[in-house]
């Protein structure tokens, strides 16, 4: 746990052994989850990066506004160049109005697998939860592991233009659980006093699926997400997307003994292979230390269905924010950019004789607006502050380009092909948006975990089917909306947020499920400078990485 003005990340390689075999991976100071950063609210860190690693790095500060200093939020040849081999970077991470939880993790190619940890920001000393005190703070992080190297999975993928193999196990803090082999006795255990309550700082670090989480016989109560508070809310499970965080209240109110914690996947993709397997953890109540298969409370928390989107949603819709006195909103009522863009999964022709592995011998793609994003081979953000031609183009739509019943399940395969492009979209400072993310059914759909860097928004409404202008904006909740930085949108259903641009620079949009974003499902928001010196982008910092 590192909770210092200043701090050392060394990425390099570390031996680990999960589900019978072992094998090497890329990690942080060896440890896998990687350190938790603690802060306080308000609070500016330096986080010297050492990349000892044998591949480039970056790392990202998700959730993490960085006002008006892009330079260090991470995303690969988007802020800036890799960290090579032998590299350095000084990151400069510059908290604001964030309080609670968030988290860190690499950025570039699938290096993230294996390279996260928590981000813990405390209130202001004099200051306190809007709930009662916890008797203790728990992160728990749910990941994916892989027995084959990761950096081969992705390889794999690039070369047949199929979908990725699938993990081979979910974990609890870097554990698979009980459930898998050769995995129970490093099975996470949390230790509970009966009668105190914990908060569980949650996190789905997972690379390509949503997660259920529950724990038997223990309600959670909601009490924030993605760094800001929300009305508490009881519920038996979680929905949460990779790049999402909860902070949840666990209640030790049940009789003493050995519970399961549990987490699986929920996916709705028709023609998607997913890991359906149980990652499991034990709540261990002091004086009990028996194994949980000869306890009472041996068997599973109930959670729902794989595909049941209106479990996953109704959690989802549940969530307001506070909004009282101290933790006023902000909502945007008069919108100047209205932005609807499409969120579809594509293909590309192959180009090797029709032998690619994605659907009918193509190879997959996803798209924004149709525009299957191509990253630079320079830092979009350097070739903006540098005025440099030639990098990216200005040209992202605020309408898809061909309009047509986005949901039906019979669509012309014409439109499965998307165009590829560097194209971004430039904001005036201090303007009010309105995003409408619409999924479409081509390949069959799947829900996106869409993640705006660079801010938060507010997720004043969504649904299934086709957005409606004229019927779904009298439903949106503009009282207490959820305020986060990742949105979930439904299979073949929409989302509309709304945030006023105020933090100048270049912020990346892209789906957090990273075979879509690796297939192109991003675009980038450059928002410019304002008047007065407090609203302009500030210096890059002397060692920027070049590419």
């Amino acid at each position: 746990m590192l909770f210092s003005v200043e701090c050392i990340l060394w990425v390099k390689e570390a031996t680990y052994t999960r589900l019978c075999s072992t094998k090497k991976i890329l990690t942080v100071n060896g440890q896998f989850p990687g350190p938790t950063i603690e802060a306080q609210h308000g609070d500016t860190i330096y986080v010297n990066v050492y990349n000892q690693g044998k591949q480039n790095i970056t790392i990202h500060w998700h959730g993490v506004l960085q006002p008006r200093y892009p330079w260090a939020d991470g995303p690969e040849y988007i802020t800036q160049c890799p960290i090579k081999p032998g590299g350095r970077f000084r990151q400069k991470i510059i908290f604001s109005t964030e309080e609670g939880t968030l988290w860190w993790h690499a950025h570039s190619d699938w290096s993230r697998a294996t390279v996260y940890g928590a981000i813990i920001i405390h209130p202001k000393v004099g200051t306190r939860y809007p709930f009662p005190k916890p008797d203790a703070e728990v992160p728990i992080i749910l990941g994916e592991w892989w027995k084959e190297d990761i950096t081969k999975v992705l390889q794999q993928m690039h070369d047949t233009g199929g979908d990725p193999n699938i993990s081979d196990a979910f974990t609890i803090n870097g554990q698979p659980g009980d459930l898998y082999p050769c995995s129970k006795q490093g099975t996470f255990k949390l230790t509970v006093d009966r009668g105190k309550t914990y908060l569980l700082r949650l996190i789905n670090a997972a690379m390509n699926i949503i997660l259920f989480f529950a724990i038997k016989k223990h309600n959670l109560t909601v009490v924030g997400v993605d760094a800001g508070y929300t009305k508490p809310l009881s519920s038996e499970y979680v929905t949460i997307s990779p790049g999402q965080t909860i902070d949840a209240l666990l209640s030790a109110n049940q009789k003493p003994d050995l519970y399961y914690m549990v987490a699986r996947a929920y996916s709705t993709g028709s023609n998607h292979h997913f890991d359906n397997t149980t990652t499991t953890a034990i709540v261990q109540y002091k004086g009990k230390y028996s194994n949980p298969t000869s306890s009472s409370s041996s068997s599973l928390p109930s959670l729902p269905f794989y595909n049941d989107t209106n479990a996953a949603f109704s959690f989802l819709g549940g969530l307001k924010s506070l909004a009282d006195k101290k933790h006023p909103i902000d909502v945007p009522l008069h919108i100047r950019n209205r932005i609807f863009t499409t969120i579809s999964v594509n293909s590309f022709p192959c180009q090797d004789n029709n032998n690619c592995a994605g659907p009918n011998g193509t190879r997959f793609a996803a798209s924004m607006n149709n525009i299957s994003f191509v990253n630079p081979s320079t830092a979009l953000l350097q070739a903006y502050y540098q005025h440099t031609n030639g990098v990216y183009g200005d040209n992202f739509p605020d309408m898809p380009p061909f309009l047509f019943n986005f949901t039906d399940i019979f669509l012309p395969l014409n439109l499965e092909t998307p165009k590829r492009g560097t194209e971004v979209m430039v904001l005036d400072y201090n303007t009010t948006v309105e995003i409408v993310l619409q999924g479409t059914a081509l390949m069959g759909g799947i829900d996106h975990p869409i993640h705006l860097h660079g801010y938060n928004f507010y997720i004043v409404g969504f649904g299934l089917g086709n957005f409606d202008i004229y019927k779904d904006p009298l439903k949106y909740n503009l009282k207490d909306p959820p305020l986060r930085n990742t949105v979930s949108v439904p299979i073949n259903g929409w989302v509309t947020v709304r945030f006023k641009a105020d933090n100048p620079g270049v912020w990346l949009l892209h789906c957090h499920i990273d075979r879509h974003m690796t297939w192109g499902m991003k675009t980038v928001f450059i928002v410019k400078d304002g008047d007065q010196p407090e609203e302009r982008l500030l210096p890059p910092p002397p060692d920027m990485p070049r590419c």
